[in-house]
Order: C-alpha cells, then sequence, then structure tokens
C-alpha cells in the first residue's frame, strides 16, 4: 500500500508544479468549471513579428523608454490637476506665482537626478507621455505656467539637442505603436 501511495504521490506531485507554474508566453491562465468540465482560459501575451532586426532592437528600446518614463507621465498628470485647482483657488496674480515658483522649485530637485540620466528616445517619449496624459505640449505648460521667454529659450535649446517641446502626440498617426505600447503597460502585458 506504501508503494502505490508513494507512486501516486510521485506522479502527482509534477502535475500540481506545473499547473502552479505560468507557460512562458501567458500572460493569465484561469480554470472554470462548467456543466462538470474544466474548461481553460487563456490570455496570450501580444507577439510582434518584425522583418528586420533594426525594427525589433527600435521596438524593445521604445518599450523599455515607456517603462521609465510613463509613472513620470503619470505623476505629471497628478500635479498638473492639483496645481490647476490650486491657482484657481488663489485670489491674486503674486499668490499664484509664488505658488508656481514653490511647485518648480520642488518638481526640480525631485525630478532632475531622475531626467538627467534618462537617454534622448525616453525624453522624447516622455513629452508624448506628457502630451498624452495633460492635453498640452511640454512647450504650452511651460508658456502657462513658467511665461513665454522660458518657453522660447527652452523650445529653442531643445531643438539644438534633436527634441522638439511643440511636438503633439498623435494616437492614430506617427505614434501608433507607442499607443500600442502603453496599452499594454497599462493591462500589464509588458
Amino acid at each position: 500500500m506504501k508503494k502505490y501511495l508513494l507512486f501516486l504521490l510521485a506522479a502527482i506531485l509534477p502535475a500540481l508544479r506545473i499547473g502552479a507554474q505560468q507557460p512562458p508566453g501567458v500572460a493569465c491562465q484561469e480554470w472554470q468549471v462548467v456543466a462538470g468540465d474544466t474548461i481553460p482560459h487563456v490570455r496570450i501575451r501580444p507577439v510582434w513579428v518584425f522583418a528586420r532586426g533594426a525594427d525589433l532592437r527600435r521596438y524593445r528600446k521604445l518599450v523599455a523608454a515607456v517603462k521609465k518614463v510613463y509613472p513620470v507621465a503619470k505623476i505629471a498628470r497628478a500635479r498638473m490637476t492639483e496645481m490647476e485647482a490650486e491657482l484657481q483657488r488663489l485670489p491674486t496674480k503674486k499668490a499664484q506665482k509664488a505658488y508656481i515658483r514653490g511647485v518648480y522649485r520642488q518638481i526640480k530637485e525631485e525630478y532632475t537626478p531622475v531626467v538627467k540620466h534618462m537617454t534622448r528616445t525616453q525624453g522624447k517619449v516622455l513629452l508624448k507621455l506628457i502630451d498624452r496624459e495633460t492635453d498640452y505640449t511640454a512647450y504650452e505648460v511651460l508658456r502657462e505656467f513658467r511665461g513665454g521667454f522660458v518657453a522660447g529659450f527652452w523650445q529653442t535649446l531643445s531643438r539644438v539637442f534633436g527634441q522638439d517641446l511643440k511636438s503633439e502626440y498623435d494616437a492614430e498617426g506617427d505614434d501608433r505603436l507607442l499607443e500600442q505600447i502603453v496599452r499594454y503597460y497599462e493591462a500589464g502585458l509588458l
């Protein structure tokens, strides 16, 4: 009897271990019992097929950039909403300017180390995602909160380094791949 129990245990143990692990390429595996039958529901991760290796490298670079930059863009949206509400509450232009200066210093202290270690691709993705999240380009945000001269200065400087603060997010056109990556990231598929 002990031999049969040992044999049964040895046969069942690997099966239990296999059922607990997710197979590669599967995002979620669930089981549902319908009329006494067990039916698997498997959500498969998206598979990209690229004709050239360079396209695959570009895609992976974009995915890495979104993973690093998207949380910053979400924080920017929250801060922007908070700032707009607070500016509506403040009675005078002087109080509003003081508030903006204080928020600017706080953001500069907190995010300068993060931004300094970004690549150009990550910077471009950040500008696009800020536009996606806030519905304002980075130039419009600067012009609104810091003034036209400061916005013009940073736009000129960014153009020297190949960036554009006025670039808009186009989910249906040029930024279609970026939009898809962001959606996969939000769904937890990346």
